[in-house]
């Protein structure tokens, strides 16, 4: 027997439409990547994005259509954001960092229509569009004056200047498809990962949570993470949701940029990858200042180094939460908050609503959660992929429908997680597994260190062996003894590196990871 409950499909479209009705006039702020602030509220993105919505139906865009864009934090990309969704077309959100060739793979794949573009991006733009037949019309988040002569592309206020602002939007099914996000193609080609209005509202929503984001309307929320990068975590849907203040910062976020709309905004709450927060950190050290509104902030997207979240914490009284997940979970898994998060921790902490976990060893049999056992972590849940797009015949679920994460992880009798390595970065030495993370971990906190990576490299006995590779600040030096010193204590010593390589930059993937396909490639196989 059914409940007797009004029909009421979870769309993507309600987000805003809440926001519009409840917080019309709460502020979103927006940063050009030029540099210039720009001020609306959600009654203004509301209406801005259905005159987008009546643009997109005239040139003939219909539900599944992908709509890709290629832009960095700002209300044009919100408002296209839900213009796109709103009708049931796909928002197909593109990374700018990626290099060309595997951007054009990626637009090729999803067959876009359409691409929207910050004018930052036009160099982007001038590379892949000749490869990319199916786009029919190149639209430049931006007005008549920066639009170049030689790009055939039309101005997003053109284009949606004096159009009606009454499109219907939902209207469709909760399962149609909302969002296309691809993994990064660290290894093989990229992967598409095809959300769906279901499962980003029930996202969105688990966001809120008092020890997820946590954040409320009473809270200014600035937007670090891109929203090119696994739906900005969530931030586009749980801000509008809880009627807080929204602060897009463009393409500018060194540290001193991002301190400065901090404190002219007020903001309470931020998320972001570690590498913005250790920009920031070293503006404020240099600087001798500190924020004098923000409360909080989320890190996630690789490990955050302890000393990192010690310094905010004790220092500057800030609350550094831990988070993990993936492209495929929409993105979050985990986070590590109070009271679990008492002292600084390197726990990537509980999963959140509507996301079940377990370990299991080589042979798919269950570890135990004893806080000790190593196990490859599988997902499943309310927002888990459980096929990639147009490659759906490949069955990526195991028997009980879980995901492989292609982490190595353990879980405690409490069920806090912790990453100890990617299963392809593991180092075996000996038989045994070496958690480069943790390793990582520890030598990040040696005061000269800037960044701080860790790789296996051969080894006649051993198999394995760890490789510390280390990026000093600016104008400080070390010696390899002086960080194997330092380790002594801070790790198992049968894990202590078979030796120290300083560079001069250790490179980062387009999603700020440190890129150890490239570390490898450069420090094993040099050309």
């Amino acid at each position: 027997m059914p409940g007797l409950m009004q029909d009421w499909p979870l769309t993507l479209d309600r987000f805003l439409e809440h926001a519009r009705r409840w917080h019309g006039d709460r502020e979103v702020v927006s940063r050009a990547n030029e540099g210039a602030i720009t001020r609306c509220n959600y009654t203004d993105i509301h209406r801005r994005a259905k005159q987008f919505s009546h643009a997109l139906l005239e040139h003939g865009i219909v539900r599944e259509d992908r709509v890709a864009t290629l832009a960095f934090n700002s209300a044009r990309h919100l408002e296209a954001w839900y213009g796109i969704m709103g009708i049931g077309a796909v928002c197909h959100t593109l990374n700018p960092r990626l290099p060309a060739e595997q951007l054009a793979w990626i637009v090729n794949h999803a067959a876009d229509r359409l691409i929207l573009a910050d004018a930052l991006c036009v160099p982007i733009l001038k590379q892949i569009l000749p490869r990319c037949p199916s786009i029919e019309r190149v639209v430049l988040l931006a007005d008549e004056s920066q639009l170049p002569p030689d790009l055939g592309a039309v101005a997003y206020e053109s284009w949606i200047a004096g159009r009606d602002s009454g499109c219907v939007w939902g209207d469709f099914a909760e399962d149609t498809a909302a969002g296309l996000c691809y993994t990064s193609g660290t290894t093989g080609d990229p992967k598409g990962v095809l959300y769906s209005h279901r499962s980003n509202y029930l996202h969105g929503l688990s966001t809120l949570m008092p020890d997820v984001l946590g954040f409320s309307g009473r809270d200014v929320v600035l937007a670090i993470v891109p929203m090119f990068h696994a739906n900005a975590w969530g931030l586009a849907f749980a801000a509008p949701a809880a009627g807080a203040k929204l602060v897009l910062p463009g393409a500018r976020l060194d540290g001193a940029s991002v301190f400065e709309l901090m404190e002219t905004e007020g903001v309470t709450f931020s998320a972001g990858v570690p590498t913005v927060w250790q920009g920031l950190l070293q503006f404020l050290e240099r600087e001798h200042v500190r924020p004098t509104t923000l409360k909080r902030i989320v890190s996630g997207g690789s490990a955050a180094p302890e000393a990192l979240m010690r310094t905010y914490q004790e220092k500057y009284g800030i609350e550094v939460r831990h988070g993990w997940g993936m492209t495929e979970m929409s993105p979050i898994g985990t986070v590590n908050s109070p009271p679990d998060l008492a002292t600084p921790a390197l726990e990537q902490g509980r999963a959140i609503f509507n996301v079940d976990m377990k370990l299991t060893d080589d042979g798919g049999h269950p570890v135990p959660h004893d806080g000790k056992s190593f196990g490859h972590l599988k997902v499943r849940g309310a927002a888990v992929a459980r096929a990639y797009f147009r490659r759906e015949s490949e069955n990526i679920l195991d028997a009980g429908g879980w995901f492989d994460t292609g982490d190595i992880a353990t879980l405690d009798e409490g069920g806090i997680l912790r990453i100890t390595d990617r299963a392809k970065d593991v180092i075996k030495s000996g038989g045994e597994w070496i958690s480069s993370i943790d390793i990582e971990n520890a030598a990040a906190a040696h005061p000269k260190a800037a960044l701080a990576a860790v790789i296996g490299v051969p080894h006649a006995k051993w198999g394995e062996r760890p490789l510390l590779i280390v990026q000093l600040k600016p104008g400080a030096s070390a010696s390899a003894q002086e960080f194997l010193d330092f380790l002594e204590g801070r790790i198992a010593r049968w894990w202590m590196p078979e030796a120290v390589q300083f560079v001069d930059t250790i490179p980062l993937g387009a999603t700020g990871k440190i890129d150890k396909k490239r570390l490898r490639a450069d420090v094993i196989d040099p050309a």
